[in-house]
Order: C-alpha cells, then structure tokens, then sequence
C-alpha cells in the first residue's frame, strides 16, 4: 500500500474528492501505524538517544516550557555541546503534565522518513513529521489553526479531538488505526485520555497557484530596468502613470510569451532536485561498489525515491529528488526497464545494454543513491 493509501484508505479518491477541502477519517491497520513510531521507541528517543533542542521541546497548558528546565550541556572531545535533554528533568515534566513533542522527527527516524519520502512524492508538496507524546488527562496546546494540511494518527493511547468545521464542533476520539486529514485553517484542539497518548502530525506544506505564478513570471520581472524613478512624481503623478502603463503592457507581452509546459517542467525539476538526501545503508552500497557488481549483482530501487526522465536533445535528465544525472538519450530504455521493476540483477539490463555499459550505468545509480545493493 503507497504511503497516502495507509493514510487515507484510497489515494485516488482523496485527490480527487478530499484534498485541500474537507476533514477525512480512515481507519487503517493499527499495527501499521504503530509500527511508524511507537511509545517504545519515543520512549527511547526521550531517555537513550542524547537527543538535542531544537529536536525536541516541552509544552504544558498551552505555553512552551523553557529549554532551560529539562536540558543540560556536555562535552564531545572537549567541545561543548548544548541543549542535551536531561533525561530525569523531562521525565518529571511529563509526570507533571507536560507534553513531549519531538520535532521534525522524520529527520532521525527512519520509518517516518520514508513514509515522508513516498507521500513527497504521491502529493508533490514537501512534508514534516512531529510528535506529540501527551499525559494522561493533559492538553498541548487550545484551539489552534494550522497554516498547513496536517494528517495526524495515534500510535499509542488514545486522544478526544475538538474538530470545527462549518457545522461547528465535532468530537473525534483518535485511536491507534484511525488517521484523520485536517484541511488548512481547521480550527482543532486535543485532549489525551486515562491513558498515555502519542500521536504524530504529519504537515503537509503545500505549494501554492501564487508561489507558481511568481516563480514562473520572476525572470520576465526581473527583466524589467531598475531606473530611478522620476522626481517630482509626488507633485505630478502623471510622471509615472504613463510609463508604468507603457511597462505594465510590455510586461504582460513577454508573461503571454511564457510556455507553460516548459514552466511547469521547470516546477518539477525544482520540486524533484530538492528532496532532503536519503540513503539508508549507504555504507552498505559503498561497500557492494568496492567489492565489484556483475550481472549476478541484485538492485532495488531506494523506496521513496524518484526516477523521472526528461528529454533534453542528445542527452536524458534524471530527477533523482535531491539532484538530476544527465545522461545520453540512448541509455533511456534502460532506464525505462528499472523503472518498471521493484528490483532486478545487473543482467537484467542485457537487452539494452553491453557488459561494460550495464555494470557503468548500475554503478552509477547505486552512487547517485536511485539504487540500492540486495544481500
């Protein structure tokens, strides 16, 4: 199941009827959700993991607890090293009602790292992961808005959500197996309840019609002479009104000019070589390259990566997410044949390639971090 099927229950339905409009309810397979993040291992993340601020914080009531009563310094070969979590200091403060949220935590925990990295790609807006580890009976934070979509899912406990909508306030009781998609602006609020709660907010921080329209106009704009403007203009507007009209109207000719599909080419390959890099058992790969990979060799493609092919003449650019390869038109099939499979051995390729091209190109891919070595 893709990353926006666990969350939603079926992905081409929400795109189609949910997205961007109205709050969603699914419920999954609880132990899949668990599975992303559970209390062991926020456990773990809190008293074992020398994690560090801004990676974590602390809020009861509603305000931000001072990072000053749950951290403490240390040193690493003399160095200092500062905003360390004081295990025991946090641990009282959750006791005593205060919630742990562990902060993009998809940067450091692997399970939700790719399931960020594969929703990245099903919605292609950037996303972020938090986490909120709550107290029995206690509450965050009031009743706030996002400036964000948010999908938010229990993974331990349970917690009684005031969702406002234009009916006004609903209860949602999020258990481990239910996800819920909150549009952007939706005023919500949440309690945990008899028991310890944990749940995760994954943000979606969606690209806007705005930010592509001044992405796409900015070169014609910038184009545009930065000259003085005339003095006295104060005294007689008339000195502008003309010429800005003059400017406005050349302006409006060359934005007539620009081809949309080149700037929408253009959004995508700014969107896929922008992805934080992510190469789990990268050692691993480096290892298989310095041993040597022959057509017995067995690849798979890096889950959450993509493999997007754009023609430019003699050569092919390959959007890897975090960087594109350019390569020559005539390794497309290629390409096309390990796009279509999950995983396959270098020898795979021999029907479109030679030995020295197939193990080349395979060698490449496994650096550039597409493909990654099966044991």
């Amino acid at each position: 199941m893709s990353a926006l099927g666990l969350l939603t229950g079926d992905a081409q339905t929400f795109l189609t009827k949910v997205w961007a409009s109205r709050v969603h309810l699914h419920r999954a397979d609880p132990d899949e959700l668990v599975g992303l993040l559970s209390l062991q291992d926020a456990d773990r993340l809190l008293t074992s993991s020398a994690i560090r601020t801004p990676s974590i914080r602390l809020a009861k009531d509603g305000a931000i607890v001072p990072e000053s009563a749950y951290t403490r310094g240390a040193t690493v070969t003399g160095r200092p090293l500062t905003g360390l979590v004081d295990a025991r200091k946090a641990l009282a403060l959750f006791d005593d009602g205060a919630t742990v949220v562990f902060q993009g935590v998809h940067r450091y925990w692997p399970p939700l790292a790719e399931l960020v990295a594969e929703l990245e790609l099903e919605l292609g807006h950037p996303c972020q992961v938090n986490a909120y580890l709550t107290p029995p009976g206690s509450q965050g934070f009031a009743v706030h808005s996002d400036s964000h979509d948010v999908f938010v899912f229990q993974t331990a406990g349970s917690k009684q959500w005031e969702v406002h909508g234009e009916d006004g306030a609903e209860e949602v009781l999020l258990e481990p197996g239910l996800s819920m998609y909150l549009p952007t602006g939706t005023p919500h609020a949440a309690r945990a309840q008899e028991s310890v709660s944990l749940h995760v907010t994954l943000g979606v921080n969606q690209l806007t019609w705005r930010g592509l329209v001044e992405r796409t106009v900015a070169e014609v704009v910038a184009a545009v002479p930065a000259e003085h403007l005339p003095a006295g203009y104060l005294d007689d507007p008339a000195l502008l009104a003309g010429p800005l009209a003059e400017r406005l109207e050349a302006l409006a000719d060359d934005v007539r000019r620009i081809d949309a599909d080149s700037a929408v080419e253009a959004e995508i390959r700014r969107f896929l070589t922008s992805r934080p890099s992510r190469l789990p058992g990268g050692v691993t790969d480096v290892l298989a390259l310095r041993a040597g990979i022959d057509d017995d060799t067995r690849l798979r493609r890096r889950p959450g990566h993509p493999c997007v092919l754009l023609d430019d003449g003699e050569h092919l650019v390959v959007l890897l997410g975090d960087r594109s390869l350019t390569v020559p038109a005539w390794i497309r099939p290629a390409l096309e044949e390990i796009r279509a499979r999950p995983s396959f051995t270098v020898g795979d390729l021999a029907g479109h390639l030679d030995a020295q091209s197939r193990k080349v190109l395979c060698g490449r891919l496994v650096r550039e971090g597409l493909l990654e070595a099966v044991s």
